[in-house]
């Protein structure tokens, strides 16, 4: 099975593996190099100290040179001498020219000075005869590798190995986390309602199992973009089809009526018209959230306007409940939708007005935050389950206490509530009071 992206990531390694190698060797071998000889001013100024000296042998000096030598003892803290050196065959072969003239005591000031080597003894031959400047190096002398040979041994062992395996980890991570940004980001524009978003297209010519996972996620794309593409055809469709019948349906009761009157039977089928005509329209209201996740036009509204409409409703609604409304002298709210928010308030609180009791109250407050409008609705009703407190936001969940009443209410009122609400970017959350009851409790962003 081949496996192009292993065979790159353990080319990416082993390439960074060897460079590593051949670039630590190669600095070392300079670093050392270039750290292991004199300064040019120290050679200069042994040079010069050599010059001198052979100004005095060449005079014949002895005082003079002695006294020389000992100046340069007592300024450098070190040992210097002026020597003669004789070689002679004692048995084999003659020496050439070659031994007389190279032949030394100490090193040359061009040699390396390895760090093991404690002040070794520098050399400078006088040239045309066997006499040579010998001085012990001194300690200032010493070249730069001695005290900076720690922090060599730091950036050559842990600095550039580090600098460098960064630099091939960036190198891992940008080839494998380029792909997949370009899939998050066609993820995200999927999810937000871009569905004709592809992404083999933004690889190029690349052919790796990444690659191949992108063009998975365009199979799964284009087949769910074909799925939500005909349901939202379908709800369009069924939306068409079932009001028109029910509008028909509509006029026919009303001719009914007026020819037979408003008998039981009539006024019954005109009551579960009205029921079904509210369902379907819920219900297509629901698919309509669920589906296209619309953006809804941006408004500025009172809030506490808008709740005293909802409350004055609900009040005539259920005549023998009240509403203790508990509401600031205005609350306004930007970028929010006066018709999504109304109708999401009005299903919480015509729902708590359905199940508290006949002379009972609901109460309903406002308050405001540093960021936010807090709307508290609490009923004096039985309260729910705490497990069924995330449920009863599920289309047509009804808890047995609910089931009794059929004929208005069919498990749509909160459902559509949360998605209303968090199409305008709110949350809605169900908690039990502790006195009994429930509290529905709706964040807005201001």
């Amino acid at each position: 099975m081949n496996r192009p992206l292993l065979w790159k990531l353990c080319l990416i390694v082993a390439i960074g593996t060897v460079l590593l190698f051949y670039l630590v060797n190669l600095l070392a071998s300079q670093t050392e190099e270039r750290l292991s000889h004199l300064t040019e001013a120290h050679k200069q100024q042994i040079n010069d100290y050599a010059d001198r000296a052979k100004q005095f042998y060449l005079a014949g000096d002895t005082a003079g040179l002695q006294r020389w030598m000992e100046e340069i003892q007592s300024k450098e803290n070190t040992w210097a001498a002026i020597v003669e050196s004789k070689v002679s065959t004692l048995a084999g072969g003659e020496l050439n020219e070659y031994f007389y003239q190279y032949y030394g005591i100490g090193r040359g000031l061009q040699y390396m000075l390895h760090p093991w080597l404690v002040n070794p003894l520098m050399e400078v031959d006088f040239p045309g005869s066997n006499v040579h400047f010998l001085i012990r190096l001194p300690e200032r002398m010493r070249p730069g590798i001695f005290p900076y040979l720690g922090f060599a041994n730091l950036t050559l062992q842990i600095v550039l190995p580090l600098i460098l395996l960064t630099l091939i980890s960036w190198m891992l991570y940008q080839h494998i986390m380029s792909p997949l940004r370009k899939l998050e980001m066609a993820t995200r524009k999927f999810s937000q309602g871009q569905f004709d978003i592809r992404v083999r297209d933004l690889m190029g010519n690349r052919s790796d199992e990444l690659a191949e996972l992108t063009s998975t996620f365009d199979r799964m794309a284009s087949r769910i973009s074909d799925l939500i593409m005909g349901q939202r055809q379908l709800i369009s469709d069924l939306s068409h089809e079932l009001r028109t019948p029910l509008a028909r349906l509509d006029v026919a009761l009303e001719s009914l009526k007026k020819e037979q009157g408003g008998t039981d039977s009539i006024e019954r089928v005109e009551k579960e018209s009205l029921q079904i005509r509210k369902l379907v329209e819920d219900t297509l209201t629901l698919a309509w959230l669920e589906n296209e996740r619309p953006m809804l036009t941006a408004e500025n509204i009172d809030l506490v306007d808008l709740i005293d409409v909802v409350v004055e409703d609900a009040q005539f609604e259920f005549p023998g409940r009240h509403i203790d409304a508990v509401l600031p002298d205005n609350a306004p709210l930007g970028k929010s939708n006066h018709r999504s928010l109304g109708q999401a308030l009005e299903n919480i609180i015509r729902n708590a007005m359905r199940f508290t009791p006949l002379g009972k109250f609901v109460k309903v407050s406002l308050t405001s935050g540093q960021n936010h409008y807090q709307i508290d609705i609490v009923d004096q009703g039985p309260g729910v389950p705490e497990e069924f407190l995330e449920k009863i936001f599920q289309p047509f969940f009804r808890i047995d206490s609910a089931r009794e009443d059929t004929t208005s209410n069919f498990g749509l009122g909160l459902a559509l509530a949360k998605r209303q609400i968090s199409a305008i970017g709110g949350q809605v959350h169900a908690l039990n009071e502790g006195a009994g009851g429930l509290l529905m409790r709706v964040i807005l962003p201001r």
